[in-house]
């Protein structure tokens, strides 16, 4: 790590957890769940379960690794060795690239409340996405220091729509308005399943005051701390916001907005409120964005460190951002929106949301697993070792549950990347054999 870069306390981390966590995605994800019914609400208090027990194995890992970046990555590692660690490296990596352009897309739906043209403009629509990815690259370029800070003031500004819907919305609350149960052909067992693969993007990041442990200070304290209450923070916030929306909004009108949230403010308030609340979506997503970019370099740079990725990703500039890694990873991002600009803002939100689920999903389930092991190693007291199993087991088979909920396609494109990631796995170890 370069000696330019200064390192962040407990409230930015903390901020760097809730702004990776509560991003675009919960202004424009009840628009995705509605079409599902209010079983919805227990897929978010199912997955809300799961994401705290996640978090509390990260906390714990935090505390016996200390001062190694890479979370899931190296976490992966130190209980399976190399190729294991690469996998999950390689997949966690792709889930971020991929987010962000969906993060992008997001927040064009909520500047679409301002500017309805961007629903119909598609070259001006992605023009901004495109725009927004590279300053926030060229922000995480000046340091995780000067990121931080722009991550804690956005943090601040998209809790404040947030809270107002909260506790304004429930004066505007009708039960007429909640949804049918579930509202599709599948059985309620189907439909949960798949309900709780989707809300579990909204919980992806609370992992993330791991990733750049390096850099942060005490990261033996605040690593765990931070996780922890980002993710509970997170959670009230979740919930109850959804709770609200399905009150005050019909079904119908829902299932079709860009901007929920904003649509829910002008009823409260009126058009000013709409304002303020899709102005705090716009803001929430970029503060998500901010904090992704800088995952999206950090991972690589551990893996690079390790030999398992190319030395061009762990290539510091003065203020000890691996800008390389930044720009490649950002490239990737603006690749995956070109890409996708033919569907309309909710369906291309869906997909990538679940593809990015399922990214992520096999980097829990490693990190459950070497969380056993690593744990039960160090534990010497039978009653320890049974408490770390079934922690360790609960995160393993909820992750396996919400791979199960996620589609047959997104399942086949998400392992195929996967698979891809082996040659090059393969290519790196016969380029350190040949150094040797």
């Amino acid at each position: 790590m370069s000696s330019g870069n200064k390192k962040i306390g407990l409230i930015t981390t903390t901020s760097l957890v809730v702004g990776n966590m509560i991003g675009a995605g919960i202004f424009i994800l009840p628009a995705s769940l509605s079409a599902y019914g209010s079983i919805s609400l227990l897929g978010w208090l199912f997955t809300a379960s799961g994401a705290i027990v996640l978090a509390k194995i990260f906390s714990d890992l935090s505390k016996i690794i200390v001062n190694k970046s890479g979370g899931p990555y190296i976490y992966s590692k130190e209980g399976f060795g190399d190729f294991i660690g690469f996998l999950v490296a390689w997949g966690y990596w792709i889930s971020i690239w991929i987010s962000n352009a969906a993060i992008a897309i997001a927040i064009i739906g909520a500047l679409s409340f301002f500017f309805p043209i961007l629903e119909t403009n598609s070259l001006l629509a992605v023009s901004i996405g495109l725009s927004m990815i590279w300053f926030f690259t060229w922000i995480n370029s000046k340091g995780v220091s000067t990121s931080g800070k722009i991550q804690v003031i956005t943090t601040i500004l998209k809790l404040l729509p947030l809270v107002f819907i909260i506790v304004f919305g429930f004066f505007f609350f009708s039960l007429d308005n909640f949804p049918k149960f579930n509202m599709t052909d599948e059985s309620d067992f189907t439909t949960f399943s798949l309900v709780a693969a989707l809300t579990l993007y909204a919980f992806l990041g609370l992992e993330s005051a791991s990733i750049p442990a390096e850099n942060i200070k005490n990261p033996e304290k605040i690593v765990p701390k931070a996780t922890m209450l980002g993710t509970i923070i997170t959670t009230s916030i979740y919930i109850l916001g959804t709770i609200v929306l399905f009150g005050i909004l019909p079904a119908e009108t829902l299932q079709n907005s860009p901007a929920p949230f904003a649509e829910a403010g002008e009823i409260i308030g009126g058009k000013y409120a709409g304002y303020f609340v899709a102005a705090g979506a716009a803001i929430s997503g970029m503060g998500a964005l901010n904090g992704w970019i800088l995952i999206l370099a950090q991972i690589p740079m551990a893996a690079a460190k390790d030999a398992m990725f190319p030395k061009i990703f762990k290539k510091e500039n003065t203020k000890g951002a691996p800008v390389l890694g930044l720009i490649i990873g950002s490239l990737l991002s603006s690749i995956v929106m070109l890409m996708n600009f033919s569907d309309s803002l909710v369906t291309q939100f869906t997909f990538m949301v679940n593809l990015t689920v399922l990214a992520c999903l096999v980097p829990y389930v490693f990190v459950s697993a070497a969380y056993i092991i690593i744990l039960v190693q160090k534990y010497t007291h039978i009653n320890s070792a049974v408490k770390t199993v079934v922690l360790g087991l609960l995160g393993f088979l909820y992750s396996l549950w919400a791979i199960y909920g996620s589609t047959a396609e997104v399942v086949f494109y998400g392992f195929l990347l996967l698979l891809l990631g082996i040659p090059f796995y393969v290519l790196m170890q016969w380029n350190k054999s040949k150094k040797k």
